[in-house]
């Protein structure tokens, strides 16, 4: 059985920057990181910060763990083509934000950059990418491996641990079959349903606390203005494809008419080339394709120009 529950982003926006909240992100990202994450705290960013009109379709979380590493989450759920350049900028902008003024370059924390799209993004028929930045011999094919003392200066034992880390969460590509208790949350992320089975991290905070039924009256009614307004973006999303389609299709068949239009005039040149040439009707026709009416009115109207 599953129970209807808040939609993530909505969460993320209103409530999941409450502390006492911090279960159910430590909870997803626990199951997605596959090590147990505490939050100590959410980050003063640009980018986190709370955006009054709910019409707003990307929400953006920055939080710092146990361990000092700064993690985006990024919920994006209109269409952007340059997305993934985008998750390229936050990330950057992640690394440097946080590194003070004469800081050695070694006190850069690790980011790890989570986004969660709800629209087609590239190509591939996975619903979860991670991506890492490694350095592999051109000719050796073996990876760059740090020095001791850089292991125990970045804490680290490789080179790519202490670079950013990217996951892209593609839920429109879940086929809602649920294999392990990441499945539970992707599930979750997709549908906003919780079913009775699920156990992984966090789910017992999410049943508690984002059940849409425990909501404030107030709340409940800006939720549901929330969910008007993402229909109203499906919607007008779905119309810009489809006038956009119908104008491409229009813009084909005009250019298929002008085509025929000039392969016409192509064909009748041809044909005033042949009769000028002595051809009589038959053979222009089987030259040209055209009937012989057409080829006799070609050749009246010729007879009657000259």
């Amino acid at each position: 059985m599953a129970n209807k529950h808040i939609r993530f982003d909505w969460a993320a926006k209103k409530m999941l920057r409450d502390k006492k909240n911090f279960g159910i992100l430590e909870g997803f990202l626990s199951e997605l990181l596959k090590e147990d994450i505490k939050i100590e705290g959410l980050l003063e960013s640009e980018s986190n910060q709370d955006h009054e009109d709910d019409k707003f379709n990307r929400v953006d979380l920055y939080a710092e763990n146990s361990k000092g590493e700064h993690i985006i989450i990024e919920i994006q759920n209109t269409r952007e083509l340059d997305y993934l350049m985008r998750m390229l900028f936050a990330t950057s902008k992640a690394v440097t934000e946080y590194l003070d003024i004469g800081d050695a370059y070694s006190r850069i924390k690790k980011v790890i950059a989570v986004s969660i799209v709800y629209f087609g993004l590239a190509k591939g028929d996975d619903y979860i990418y991670t991506g890492q930045t490694k350095f592999v011999g051109l000719h050796t094919h073996k990876e760059l491996q740090l020095t001791k003392a850089q292991q125990k200066l970045f804490k680290k034992t490789t080179i790519h641990q202490t670079y950013p880390e990217y996951y892209l969460i593609r839920t429109t590509k879940f086929n809602d079959i649920i294999n392990d208790t990441l499945d539970e949350w992707i599930y979750f992320l997709k549908n906003s349903e919780v079913l009775d089975s699920f156990r992984a991290k966090g789910m017992n905070e999410v049943r508690e606390k984002l059940n849409v039924h425990n909501l404030p009256e107030a709340d409940r009614k800006r939720y549901n203005k929330f969910l008007e307004n993402l229909h109203t973006e499906a919607s007008i999303a779905e119309t810009i494809k489809f006038e956009r389609e119908e104008h491409e299709l229009k813009m084909e068949e005009k250019l298929i008419a002008e085509t025929k239009k000039k392969e016409i005039e192509v064909t009748k040149n041809i044909a005033i080339n042949f009769i000028k040439l002595g051809l009589n009707d038959d053979q222009v026709s089987a030259g040209t394709g055209l009937t012989t009416e057409e080829v006799q009115k070609l050749r009246n109207e010729l007879n009657t120009n000259e």
